[in-house]
């Protein structure tokens, strides 16, 4: 929930774009936490991309949006650990506002037990002949 919905009640448009934000962010802690980070890159950028450059870059953006103030970077660290690659970075915690599902149940469960819907999206790609 977007926070200008949460304290002002007011929702728009960019009230979705907050909550796309929280998912890549969950999606981001959850493969750096299990060392999968490399699987954030798109298959068809892998061979132009630096992979240490990848991490750092994820793990800066994980520092930046830990929960306490006295956690998170300055800007001008920022700038520090991104132009230093010999830089040592502290490890991210976890996010302050992630949420874990609960591994016990699935979604087929969820929506049976609790009304929830399954949204499903499906993508084409155009291609000429």
């Amino acid at each position: 929930m977007s926070p200008e919905y949460a304290f002002d009640g007011k929702f728009s448009v960019k009230s979705n774009i907050f909550s796309f934000g929280v998912l890549l962010l969950e999606t981001v802690w959850l493969l750096w936490s299990e060392g999968r980070a490399m699987e954030l890159i798109d298959v068809s950028l892998c061979d132009s991309v630096v992979e240490s450059q990848a991490e750092r870059c994820a793990q800066v953006g994980l520092l930046c949006v830990q929960k306490f103030p006295e956690d998170k970077p300055t800007m001008s660290s920022v700038v520090f650990m991104l132009a230093n690659e010999g830089a040592t970075l502290p490890q991210p915690k976890e996010p302050g506002f992630f949420m874990e599902r609960s591994s016990g149940s699935s979604d087929a469960s969820l929506v049976k037990e609790e009304g929830y819907t399954l949204n499903v999206i499906t993508v084409t790609l155009p291609e000429g002949r």
